[in-house]
């Protein structure tokens, strides 16, 4: 399928793609998202997430741990309470 379609040929209107995988889609939504005060967190947590996928191994845990008390744990600076409680625990394993 052409980019921008799924395997059936039907365009693709997903999050994915039209937020994240587009450049210009991403730029424009992460835009939106910093301008809305409620939303402001998420912006900020994606960010982090991204920088976090490119960090260096050795960096990975004090990352991780700076991500959860930012982000995940009640009372964190930017507390994300819109995620769920799977989405912000702790990984086993």
């Amino acid at each position: 399928a052409p980019p921008g379609h799924t395997q059936d040929g039907v365009q693709d209107t997903s999050f994915r793609w039209q937020c994240v995988d587009q450049p210009i889609g991403k730029l424009l939504f992460r835009r939106f998202l910093e301008g809305v005060p409620e939303f402001a967190a998420a912006a900020a947590l994606w960010s982090e997430l991204e920088a976090f996928e490119h960090c260096e191994d050795a960096e990975r845990e004090a990352s991780a741990n700076r991500l959860r008390s930012r982000f995940f744990t009640p009372g964190g600076s930017e507390h994300c309470g819109f995620l769920s409680a799977t989405a912000t625990a702790t990984p086993t394993g």
